[in-house]
């Protein structure tokens, strides 16, 4: 079983970046996929990037390339993946969800019926 918990949700301005963070317990392997989900305001959860910790391969979708970075952290036996967000756009607001599933091939997805442990979520809000 796999624990996950977000943080670093906030409001910023058009323009502003935010960092959020997905921590990881209950699992030493490197045998898994994270994703980052978010859900606007009246419309349905959407995959937006996703990492396989084994090869460290990477996908954006094409709304957030180019502004969004996912990366991970394995300090202190701890899995933590983060999403750095630059640029934000008020089209961005959302709650953003963390995701993972037990997996051994390289390249990960960004759908949600390939995922089965989730966290609670975090509020990301961008306007002026």
């Amino acid at each position: 079983q796999l624990q996950l918990v977000e943080s670093g949700g906030g409001s910023v301005q058009p323009g502003g970046s935010l960092r959020l963070s997905c921590a990881a317990s209950g699992s030493t392997s490197d045998y898994f996929h994270f994703a980052w989900f978010r859900q606007a305001p009246g419309k349905e959860r959407e995959g937006v990037s996703c990492i396989s910790l084994l090869n460290e391969f990477t996908y954006y979708v094409d709304s957030v390339k180019g502004r969004f970075t996912i990366s991970r952290s394995t300090e202190n036996a701890k899995k933590t993946v983060y999403l750095q967000m630059n640029s934000l756009k008020p089209e961005d607001t959302g709650d953003y969800f963390c995701a993972a599933t037990f997996e051994s091939s390289w390249f990960c997805s960004t759908s949600e019926k390939d995922y089965n442990f989730w966290g609670q979520g975090t509020q990301v809000s961008v306007s002026s």
